[in-house]
């Protein structure tokens, strides 16, 4: 009995499962790794310029605040020079080594979400490379950027380096392309299962990647349990526990669902405009280099003159969570930090939409929450719940990812006392953004990405008619007593290669193919004694009406290079012959009208 349940055992968890665990792992262990250098390199470098060299304090949450100091001189005038600085070095490194990024995508998911769809799940080792130093250093200087962007497509490049290291397939390397990203973002947001989550769901607007989910989770519990190591395992944000225990309290969470999806309106048009209308044609005017310029030195302005728009800004965040922000105060960080995040990420500097997004999305739940909270105390207690659910279901508009930040929120929190508002604001928002995206390269689904061009050969078939392709005209039949001699004076005067076969009462009983006679074509002594009938094989029809889909399946299970087209109410009737090769050349013209 042991060795049948290890027998078992192996068997389950052998061949490409135990493969991919491997790899898997693999991809979780060099992801963390890559998320403990990022992390370490952004907040170390934080510390160095902001706090020492140009003097300010900015508000750390509990579970991040790992460098501690006495602050240098105050000088804020420093920000826009380092802002500057580090726009014209990130313009020079991307247009001198890595020209071909520019334009792929709103930040570095975006760009992990390009290489998924039209990439092949390919991303240049020095593209995240590149992409992540300079991210580290837009952010520690005070850039509007978050962190998690440029981790997604770190981890993604080095899924996609570990594939080709493999050997492995387009398919598979797009699924490592995914579990990298995921390992990223489970590791830097401390949230193992919504890491893996967002990571699969995010480059869809109605699906998410089920193939990639257990080497997305495999990969982000490995990145989370390393990056632990060094850090703990404490949630970012140092906050009481909420728990949703009114249902009058649901109006409220409607109504901040209705205020998320217009702030995320907002906040993406705002977005746009800025990259598109401003940046983009500075740009076509003086270059790349100095495009990124000028962004750090709006940037650094900004900040220079409003402290809160300064980097990923969680700790604002944290202090709107225990209520110790005022509504004006949070009101205009809500503004701010969209223009700024705008003008970061929109002139091409690198880093991250995604932890912006969440801060702004908190900042709306923050003011929901304060009013609701000032004139219904009795209903809306805990107004700090406010801003956890406004993150998530901020993010879930925007990037059309309904699943992945509620969970990560949840484990932010450490516990489910607010899955229902989650729930029910994070759908409202999804409804109401339909049109939106912040995610230029998101498709709606499967069936509109090539990365599942293959999966699509059903749905085509299904959508194109017999009628359409086959040959309509006479048939040569034969009857079931025809002999092989019989048979040959009919083959010398058509081109038929396949030859419907008819009983004495008219019912096709057959088909009749060349390769069936080929070995007794020339046994003379055979001629008389053979008829078509012990030859043939089963028959098969089709109807005008039928489509390829169905016609395809008829020509595997037989083997025919042809099939006769009858009439649907008269199934003796032949109208006409299908041809294999009509069903493959509709296929591939179809297949070649799809937009790549």
């Amino acid at each position: 009995m042991p060795s049948r349940a290890l027998k078992t055992l192996y068997s389950m968890f052998s061949g490409i499962t135990l493969r991919w665990i491997g790899i898997s792992l693999a991809v979780g262990v060099f992801s963390g790794l890559a998320a403990v250098f990022f992390f370490t390199g952004v907040e170390f470098l934080k510390f160095v310029f902001i706090h020492k060299f140009a003097g300010l304090t900015l508000p750390a949450p509990a579970g991040e605040e790992i460098f501690h100091g006495v602050a240098g001189a105050y000088r804020p005038w420093l920000i826009p020079i380092m802002t500057t600085a580090v726009g014209l070095l990130t313009g020079w490194l991307v247009a001198r080594y890595i020209p071909g990024s520019v334009g792929n995508g709103t930040d570095g998911t975006d760009s992990m979400i390009r290489a998924f769809h039209h990439g092949e799940g390919k991303i240049p080792f020095k593209v995240g490379l590149i992409k992540g130093l300079t991210a580290i250093l837009t952010i520690a200087t005070g850039g509007s950027a978050g962190r998690e962007g440029p981790i997604s497509q770190m981890g993604a490049t080095i899924g996609s380096f570990i594939s080709d290291r493999f050997h492995l397939t387009t398919k598979e390397r797009r699924i490592l392309l995914l579990a990298g990203a995921a390992g990223g973002l489970g590791a830097i947001f401390r949230a193992p299962l919504g890491g893996a989550l967002t990571a699969i769901e995010v480059i869809y607007k109605e699906d998410f990647e089920s193939e990639a989910v257990l080497p997305a989770v495999i990969s982000s519990v490995i990145a989370y349990s390393l990056f632990s190591l060094f850090f703990g395992t404490t949630p970012i944000f140092g906050i009481p526990t909420f728990q949703f225990t009114n249902a009058l309290e649901l109006p409220f969470y409607v109504l901040l669902a209705f205020f998320c999806s217009f702030v995320g309106w907002f906040y993406i048009r705002t977005f746009e405009f800025i990259k598109f209308n401003v940046f983009e044609k500075i740009n076509l005017k003086v270059g790349l280099i100095w495009t990124l310029g000028l962004g750090g030195l709006c940037m650094g302005l900004l900040g220079m003159a409003f402290p809160q728009l300064l980097t990923g800004g969680y700790g604002w965040l944290e202090l709107a969570i225990k209520g110790e922000l005022a509504i004006s105060i949070m009101f205009a960080i809500l503004i701010g930090k969209t223009l700024a995040t705008a003008v970061t990420i929109g002139s091409g500097m690198s880093g991250g939409m995604f932890a912006p997004a969440l801060f702004v999305g908190g900042m709306s739940g923050g003011l929901v929450g304060a009013i609701a909270h000032k004139y219904f105390p009795a209903t809306v207690t805990q107004p700090g719940g406010y801003v956890l659910v406004g993150m998530a279901a901020f993010f879930a508009g925007v990037a059309n990812a309904p699943i992945g930040p509620m969970i990560m929120v949840c484990e932010l929190t450490q516990g489910y006392g607010l899955l229902a508002p989650l729930m029910l604001a994070s759908v409202v928002c999804i409804v109401l953004g339909k049109k939106t995206s912040l995610y230029e390269n998101q498709v709606e689904n499967k069936f509109e990405s090539p990365a599942h061009i293959e999966d699509m050969t059903i749905n085509v078939l299904e959508n194109l008619s017999v009628k359409d392709f086959y040959r309509p005209g006479r048939v040569t039949t034969l009857e079931e007593g025809t002999t092989l001699k019989a048979l040959t004076d009919i083959i010398v005067g058509t081109n038929e290669l396949y030859f419907p076969i008819k009983n004495h009462e008219g019912e096709i009983t057959g088909i009749l193919g060349m390769k069936d006679v080929r070995q007794v074509l020339y046994e003379t002594c055979l001629f008389d004694l053979i008829v078509v009938r012990e030859l043939a094989g089963k028959p098969v029809t089709l109807v005008p009406t039928d489509d390829l889909y169905t016609a395809l399946m008829k020509f595997v299970d037989t083997n025919y290079g042809q099939i006769p087209v009858v009439h649907p109410k008269e199934p003796n009737t032949i109208l006409g012959l299908l041809n294999r090769e009509d069903v493959f050349g509709a296929y591939k013209n179809a297949i070649s009208a799809i937009p790549k």
